[in-house]
């Protein structure tokens, strides 16, 4: 199992661990110890820790209402009062706490639940930067909401490119299929150039 991070945002890099929500849905966090090793691919623990099948549980809730909820924005609509409410209450936990190490390394702390809140924080930030009139308008330069392109990826990103043109969630999976297919289809027979 691997896990990708090329959404721009750790909500949105939460909500893709369900690849092709459409088709074929493949959900890469199916046990707890998929959560924990999640958990430290993000950065946001330094050792996996110890999760149940509840942790699992809220963990995929968490990541269901930040999807939907991308996805209303996407579409010109508030975040359903429901998901609204979860991503809320999981941010309202405290997140992981950093402690210096003797040797001067960065040791991260937390239980699912922390995990949770700083998916949710950042959930909150997104949400309200994305809902906000204008292109990129919390200033930040944090990058337009967007969803992939490419067939059949259903990943959300942050298109942080110059012009905000960007089509694919990332050009060395989504955008080098759906460029080569695009050659293909012009260099098939009978194609007119």
């Amino acid at each position: 199992m691997e896990f990708t991070f090329v959404s721009g945002d750790l909500a949105l890099d939460l909500a893709g661990t369900v690849q092709h929500r459409r088709d074929d849905r493949r959900d890469l966090l199916t046990d707890p110890g998929g959560l924990a090793r999640w958990s430290v691919a993000a950065g946001l623990l330094t050792d996996p820790p110890e999760m149940s099948a509840g942790d699992l549980a809220a963990a995929v809730a968490l990541r269901e209402a930040i999807y939907r909820s991308a996805t209303a924005v996407l579409n010109g609509a508030p975040p359903a009062a429901a998901d609204r409410d979860l991503i809320n209450l999981r941010a309202a936990a405290a997140p992981p706490v950093p402690r210096l190490t003797a040797g001067g390394a960065v040791h991260r702390d937390g239980d699912a639940a922390a995990v949770l809140a700083a998916a949710a924080r950042a959930a909150v930030d997104l949400l309200a930067a994305a809902s906000a009139p204008g292109d990129d308008a919390d200033g930040t330069g944090r990058g337009v909401l967007k969803q992939c392109q490419a067939d059949p990826c259903t990943r959300l990103y942050l298109d942080t490119s110059r012009r905000r043109t960007r089509r694919w969630c990332d050009m060395r999976q989504c955008g080098n299929r759906a460029k080569a297919a695009a050659f293909r289809a012009r260099h098939a027979p009978g194609h007119d150039a």
